[in-house]
């Protein structure tokens, strides 16, 4: 019976696990800390980036919040997900659909309340927040060119919530925000091609079922051209420093994505391109901290000290 119930639990636990998109949530984490620490506060030491409690709890409800927007789009996606991903279905779905409910409500009211701590501002940001990813999950994303700009829109929205909360308006992170922005929305773009079979079966109208999935590949084409302006615009800040050699490694990879794009014809060819542009944002958090090298360097001398 114990060996039964341990495997019972273990499968549960993976199943949320896969169910709230962990790996997806770890990124953001980082994102915003690595953010805070070197861009948004040069001037502040390490621990008090890091120890600052309002930056904490806007962590933890971005976290939260997220964690159960995952759970509602995967409450609403489940014939979609059961053609297009069978396997991580099957996975998602050891855990009833009433739990997961529950669990959302659970994980949104979490989340609001870290709001709360923060500020009055930062509880009507994730209340109006939580309402815009439930509204995307069961009305948006069913429709062409909304779907995709909302989701896109949902992504980056926690990225800029720290940048708000240290009102650093500096252009060069704008303009960063701009890049992420477009690689995202590609790979929104390339998830919908992956889908398709699946939006088919739930009544989907997504880009890739409206306007076939050459003029889709053309649109994505589009898009990684757009990249290239804010590449540019950043390559003339001097205050890029070594973060240069991510862009020029990033072009590659999107002159790559273009090509292999316009020859991919399966499932497997966009989830290879799927894939490809999630770790190329992740690389892209990671590269935060070299913008600026001597301030990366004050940071390892201040935990030296």
């Amino acid at each position: 019976m114990i060996p039964q119930k341990a495997k019972h639990i273990t499968l549960q636990f993976f199943s949320l696990f896969s169910a709230i998109r962990a790996y997806n949530i770890l990124v953001l984490v980082c994102a915003q800390y690595l953010a805070a620490i070197f861009i948004f506060s040069p001037t502040k030491s390490l621990t008090d980036v890091v120890f600052d409690i309002h930056l904490l709890f806007l962590v933890l409800a971005s976290v939260f919040v997220i964690a159960g927007g995952y759970i509602i789009n995967n409450f609403y996606d489940d014939t979609l997900d059961k053609i297009n991903r069978p396997l991580k279905a099957g996975l998602d779905n050891y855990v009833k659909q009433a739990t997961k409910l529950r669990l959302y409500f659970f994980l949104n009211f979490i989340g609001f309340c870290f709001g709360v701590l923060i500020s009055s501002r930062a509880a009507l940001f994730f209340a109006v927040y939580i309402f815009a990813i439930w509204f995307y999950s069961h009305k948006l994303k069913k429709y062409p060119f909304i779907g995709v700009i909302s989701a896109t829109v949902l992504t980056i929205l926690p990225f800029f919530a720290v940048f708000v909360y240290y009102e650093n308006f500096s252009e060069i992170i704008f303009v960063y925000a701009v890049y992420l922005f477009l690689v995202i929305m590609v790979r929104e773009l390339i998830k919908d091609l992956q889908n398709m079979r699946g939006a088919i079966a739930s009544d989907y109208s997504t880009l890739s079922l409206v306007y076939g999935e050459r003029k889709t590949k053309q649109i994505v084409i589009l898009v990684l051209l757009f990249t290239g302006i804010p590449i540019t615009i950043l390559f003339s800040y001097p205050a890029l420093s070594y973060m240069r050699y991510y862009f020029y490694f990033a072009i590659i990879i999107l002159v790559f994505v273009a090509f292999y794009l316009w020859k991919s014809k399966t499932i497997k060819h966009y989830r290879i391109l799927h894939n490809t542009l999630k770790l190329l944002l992740f690389v892209g958090v990671l590269c935060l901290i070299f913008i600026d090298t001597s301030l990366l360097l004050d940071k390892v001398i201040d935990i030296l000290n």
